[in-house]
């Protein structure tokens, strides 16, 4: 069964590639895979490419339309280079999951200009062109009716159960916090129609019989138009019939539902100010980015697949925590062959001060020593290459996970995970390291 997000997103898709159709380009045997990316994926409009980075803006993965790159093609491309939003006639970040249908869109037609497919009569297109064609493509679903206004609108009401995954402990949530005294709103840039529609399929029928969606809520405002809603003052209305009837008022009563509006409104309505409200949204910059630069509102962010994400990393410890220990062994190992590597530098030179690993060897021993320690090295990274390809893949076989780019690093998307690297080398045993150096010669390459 398909999750209701990518039935949704499925449709967008298909609107999207109706209109790329009726614009002349070959879309007929393509269909939504929503398995391709994942938020927080940066698309590089330039070279066609989607890329995933850490922190820093270095790319860890990346793939030229649908197929993914190697590991070297990564570093003689982006090697030189960091990825920066700032540059937005080039990077395009995914950070919401609305962004999939673009996303796939954008990335199977990479592959029919590269093939040659895309017809002449379009003009000459490059990467960035045919970027512009599928913003274009979708902007027409959203905007000019096809989507949001009338069909996809009228399609999600009429079959609620088929795009909506309810929750049965969210309304009853809702209803604890406000019986517990808190104050509860619900800001939507959708409109009265569709806001009331979606509450009701998700929430009256968890809750007692004498409650409704609408008593949960101090105030409920619709058609916010966020984030104007937080920066700017829109007009306010009062809805006040079950159609949709409204009137112009200047301020939102106590249960009321308005349209438009300000966040300012919300403040002086509720006589609070900023750091008394938490504000909770699923979008970093419309949402949380927002109401926190603009109004010093507290903010949670909703990211729903860390959930995901975190019941494969349980279920995954055990590999996690060999695939660690592999990695420190080998930090360790290469530790102790760097120290004998600076007594042979030293002896070379005729400087008497060596290393405390290399205090005990003559000269044959230590070129002994070392050449084990290479071949143990080698026998590590045979066993930490196929681990490290596969770390990840339990959550998505092509990107790994979601709030890592690479075994330590943090995620562009999640860049508040802190991690923290607890080093504990091999202990040197005995009087004379290369004892505990043939043993672990022999425990790692055989006798």
């Amino acid at each position: 069964m398909q999750a209701p997000f990518s039935t949704w997103e499925g449709r967008a898709y298909d609107y999207g590639m109706d209109n790329l159709k009726s614009m002349g380009f070959p879309v007929d045997d393509l269909k939504f895979d929503p398995d391709l990316v994942i938020r927080g994926l940066v698309i590089d409009k330039e070279k066609g490419n989607f890329v995933k980075a850490d922190l820093f803006g270095y790319v860890k993965r990346a793939m030229h339309g649908t197929q993914m790159l190697s590991t070297r093609a990564v570093s003689e491309i982006y090697g030189r280079e960091l990825v920066d939003l700032q540059k937005e006639s080039r990077w395009e970040f995914l950070n919401t999951l609305f962004s999939v249908s673009e996303a796939v869109m954008f990335m199977q037609m990479v592959d029919k200009l590269d093939q040659g497919l895309v017809p002449a009569e379009l003009g000459p297109l490059d990467y960035k062109g045919l970027y512009n064609a599928v913003s274009k493509a979708l902007f027409r679903a959203h905007v000019e009716g096809q989507l949001k206004l009338v069909e996809m609108w009228r399609e999600i009401m009429a079959e609620p159960e088929r795009f909506v995954e309810p929750d049965p402990e969210l309304p009853l949530a809702l209803l604890d916090q406000k019986e517990a005294g808190k104050k509860l709103l619900l800001i939507t840039n959708s409109d009265y129609h569709y806001t009331n529609k979606m509450m009701n399929h998700a929430s009256n029928r968890f809750l007692p019989n004498d409650v409704g969606w609408r008593d949960l809520f101090e105030m409920v405002i619709v058609s916010a138009r966020k984030p104007e809603f937080f920066q700017l003052s829109h007009p306010l209305y009062e809805v006040v019939t079950d159609d949709g009837l409204m009137r112009p008022c200047f301020k939102v009563k106590s249960g009321g539902l308005c349209s438009g509006g300000s966040a300012q409104m919300v403040e002086k309505s509720l006589d609070i100010h900023g750091d008394e409200i938490l504000y909770v949204g699923d979008h970093i910059y419309t949402d949380v980015s927002q109401s926190k630069v603009h109004l010093r509102w507290r903010t949670a962010l909703i990211c729903r697949e860390l959930e995901d994400e975190f019941d494969v990393l349980v279920k995954s410890h055990d590999q996690k925590e060999k695939l660690v220990t592999l990695i420190q062994q080998k930090e360790s190992v290469g530790d102790l062959f760097n120290q004998l590597r600076l007594a042979l530098q030293r002896r070379s030179n005729s400087r008497p001060a060596q290393t405390l690993a290399a205090t005990c060897m003559d000269d044959q021993e230590l070129m002994e020593s070392m050449q084990k320690l290479l071949i143990v090295m080698q026998r590590l990274d045979e066993k930490i290459g196929p681990m490290l390809e596969a770390d990840g893949e339990l959550f998505n076989k092509r990107w790994g996970w979601l709030s890592r780019a690479g075994l330590w690093d943090k995620s562009h998307l999640t860049r508040q995970i802190e991690k923290h690297l607890h080093m504990m080398p091999i202990p040197i045993l005995g009087e004379r390291p290369s004892k505990f150096i043939e043993c672990l010669f022999k425990s790692q390459c055989g006798d």
